[in-house]
């Protein structure tokens, strides 16, 4: 018993002065990490960089309008009739004077005949009587009566001309038809719709603005349209009237544009977005519109400034207020002034204090009118 005593005492003597040696090397091991941990600084970022500088802008204005022709009707019967024939097809191009549809007219073509007759007769009549008042063979009052005769007769022939003519439908002006409304043999009431007609190569564009831009608006102003139908393309035109008065329940001014349209792209009643170009020139303070970093508590930016301590450049955030967006950039109204750096691109992965290099290798060129391909 004694002897196992004395080996355990033995035991303990070597072992305790061999894990002491350990845990020393262990803790001057872990002492040396946390000191190079202290020391060790992350290497600085990569940004791309922008210096803040003011820019010359058009002032724009924004509208939602609708599209019109120019010359647009739908096109009615002006008398009462049965079709004889629809010389048209429907969606198709018709120029002016160009026969849409014929009525039956025999009744009236008798009734005119009738009339050229009697014309004719009291025509006779009327010569008859002038060759008589020569000699004065008849009375003035006979006279009077033949004469009266020739115009009453003439006025009837005339009356049936115009009456014939209503059953002959022509197109008023040339343009694009759209769906027909009648068919051969129909009874065609007067006033009944018959086909749309538009005039297409040329339409208007109407929309409204506030009161507050009469100042600067004029008949000449360069317009731009777009429309749902036509994703990234762009129709063009010029401000061509403007309402005499204000629309006094919106105060508002409606404005027309004018606008080719030759491949008749633009429809009447669609719905577009329009922006008319002002003669105004504004300079602003401008930066990317990438370079804005937005929070639940503002915009603000990172300006690339000199560290206190070294010349190493290190990014502060700037809190800053913004007007309107121009094209590739966003105007800066407070926060910033001309000369100050600022980081383009990639801010959401940067934060207060950190140390960057700027490196515009790769920079993308930011313009305030974008022309972008339409893909």
């Amino acid at each position: 018993m004694l002897k196992k005593i004395l080996w355990s005492i033995v035991g303990l003597l070597v072992v305790i002065p061999l894990v002491a040696a350990i845990v020393g090397t262990k803790m001057d091991q872990f002492d040396s990490m946390a000191k190079a941990g202290a020391a060790f600084t992350m290497p600085p970022e990569k940004v791309n960089a922008y210096t803040v500088s003011e820019h010359s802008w058009q002032p724009k204005i924004k509208a939602v309008g609708s599209v019109s022709a120019v010359q647009g009707t739908t096109i009615r019967a002006e008398t009462d009739g049965v079709i004889d024939s629809v010389l048209f097809e429907a969606g198709r191009s018709v120029s002016k004077g160009d026969v849409l549809v014929t009525l039956e007219s025999s009744v009236e073509k008798a009734q005119l005949y009738e009339a050229q007759v009697a014309a004719k007769w009291a025509k006779i009549a009327f010569d008859r009587a002038k060759e008589l008042s020569k000699t004065r063979n008849i009375s003035q009052a006979e006279m009077d009566t033949a004469e009266t005769n020739v115009n009453q007769t003439d006025a009837k022939v005339r009356y049936y001309d115009a009456v014939i003519a209503k059953k002959t439908i022509r197109a008023p002006f040339s343009g694009e038809l759209g769906i027909r409304k009648v068919s051969t043999g129909q009874f065609l009431e007067k006033g009944s719709e018959v086909v749309s007609l538009q005039a297409l190569k040329t339409v208007y564009v109407e929309f409204a603005l506030p009161q507050q831009w009469i100042g600067a608006l004029e008949n000449g102003l360069p317009v731009e349209v777009q429309s749902d139908a036509y994703p990234g393309k762009s129709f063009t035109g010029k401000v061509t009237a403007l309402n005499a008065n204000i629309d006094p329940v919106t105060r508002t001014i409606h404005v027309q544009a004018t606008l080719e349209n030759s491949k008749k792209e633009l429809r009447p009643g669609m719905f577009v977005n329009a922006s008319i170009a002002l003669n105004l020139q504004s300079k602003s303070l401008m930066v990317p519109a990438t370079s804005v970093h937005h929070t639940a508590f503002g915009s603000s930016l990172f300006v690339i400034v000199k560290s206190e301590d070294s010349d190493a450049l290190v990014l502060k955030q700037q809190p800053v207020r913004l007007g309107a967006r121009h094209g590739d950039f966003v105007i800066v109204e407070d926060g910033l002034t001309e000369g100050d750096q600022v980081v383009s691109t990639g801010v959401f992965k940067l934060r207060p204090g950190m140390s960057v290099i700027i490196d515009n290798s790769l920079a993308p060129e930011f313009k305030i009118n974008p022309t972008p391909k339409n893909t």
